[in-house]
């Protein structure tokens, strides 16, 4: 195949539109990974929808009833399909993608969904995943109305980009509860991935998580192979390095991050490096002010000692004074079976809270939650434990 590449080497938007206009419109095996879904789900999607589906797992297993879903580079819809069944007729799943061919299918295939299952809850919107603020469907009915034809009207444009992005931003920020892509990241061109891991983070509201199923390599990936556009646009060369995708993820501002799944066998391996699927798993929530509560959390094991995003460190069997911030976060998911808990006697209102330093590790003895005043001993009547 041969198709153009960016002036920096890298294969261009080009090469995967055209390869993805062609897996439209009849099926590549190239570009998927075995996976198994939910087959409760498949009955209700049109049958052209899943024979163009294109993936190296399953995101829409970590979406919940009533969610408010967004799917990166939702291509011919199958998963988006999927996770409008799961949460049902109080959910809403947007799909983003680029390829006017694939769209056409998703959009299609839509409205029978919806006639199948009863409700409509999923659309699919034009843009780039990695500038989720621009909606290009109405920056293109302002350019048939403008067209540019000079610097001036150049400069044009780029005031109506600019006032899209703020006035009527595709996807707003702060309103999705979970983000999700199937095998697309990695057709991002190199110099936009840290933008798109810092869209994704700013379009989830507060407590909002991701399930990224994508290829990663287990080393660097040499510029080599980034130019090859077969690769590229296979979803190979441009895979992130396994390391290097956390890195990005926790520089963004993410916490609890891991690799849910990982495949042992790789999905291609190229001169001695391993491409293979993992889907990851990170929420955001981590920001904001540290108030002391009088609480505390107690590492139950099994490691000896743990450190979290913040840098806190946890040894096991000891209660570590936390704020209510910290608190929070590690008494729930993905934290909550490794963790207990320690709430005080007596609460503090939150209007009555103090600043609490996160910089340190301290214990809290036990009668800081129970307070000063806990010195009379009692047995309840009746209590047993046996």
């Amino acid at each position: 195949m041969s198709n153009p590449t960016s002036r920096e080497g890298i294969p261009s938007d080009q090469a995967v539109r055209t390869r993805y206009t062609a897996a439209a419109r009849t099926r590549e095996a190239a570009l998927c990974c075995p996976v198994e879904y939910d087959a409760r789900y498949l009955d209700a999607i049109p049958a052209e929808v899943i024979e163009r589906d294109y993936g190296c797992g399953d995101p829409s297993r970590y979406v919940a009833e009533g969610d408010t879903v967004l799917d990166l580079g939702s291509g011919s819809g199958k998963v988006a399909f999927i996770a409008s069944q799961v949460v049902g007729p109080r959910g809403r799943v947007v799909g983003i993608d680029m390829n006017d061919e694939m769209l056409a299918l998703a959009r299609a295939a839509a409205p029978q969904l919806a006639e199948r299952v009863g409700y409509s809850n999923v659309e699919f919107q034009r843009g780039h995943i990695g500038d989720l603020a621009l909606e290009l469907d109405a920056l293109d009915r302002w350019l048939a109305a403008n067209p540019v034809g000079d610097c001036g009207a150049l400069a044009a444009l780029e005031a109506e980009q600019a006032r899209l992005r703020r006035d009527q931003p595709l996807v707003a920020s702060d309103s999705i509860d979970i983000v999700i892509s199937n095998c697309v990241l990695n057709l991002v061109r190199e110099e936009a991935k840290q933008q798109l891991i810092q869209e994704i983070f700013r379009v989830l509201k507060r407590g909002g998580r991701i399930a990224i199923s994508d290829i990663v390599a287990d080393e660097a990936v040499p510029s080599a192979l980034k130019q090859d556009p077969e690769l590229w646009s296979g979803c190979i060369s441009g895979a992130f390095q396994e390391l290097d995708l956390l890195h990005r993820l926790e520089t963004a501002g993410f916490y609890g991050i891991a690799f849910d799944k990982w495949e042992q066998e790789p999905f291609a391996v190229v001169d001695g490096i391993e491409f293979r699927s993992v889907t990851v798993t990170a929420r955001k929530g981590k920001q904001g002010p540290c108030m002391e509560a009088n609480q505390a959390v107690v590492y139950a094991g099994p490691w000896k000692r743990v450190e979290d995003d913040d840098g806190h460190s946890f040894e096991r069997g000891v209660r570590h004074a936390v704020c209510a911030k910290t608190f929070e976060i590690l008494t729930q998911a993905p934290y909550a079976g490794e963790t207990i808990g320690i709430e005080p006697r007596h609460e503090i209102p939150a209007a009555e809270r103090r600043a609490f330093d996160c910089s340190r590790s301290d214990t809290r003895h036990p009668r800081e939650t129970k307070g000063s005043d806990n010195r009379p001993s009692h047995v309840t009547a009746g209590a047993s434990c046996c």
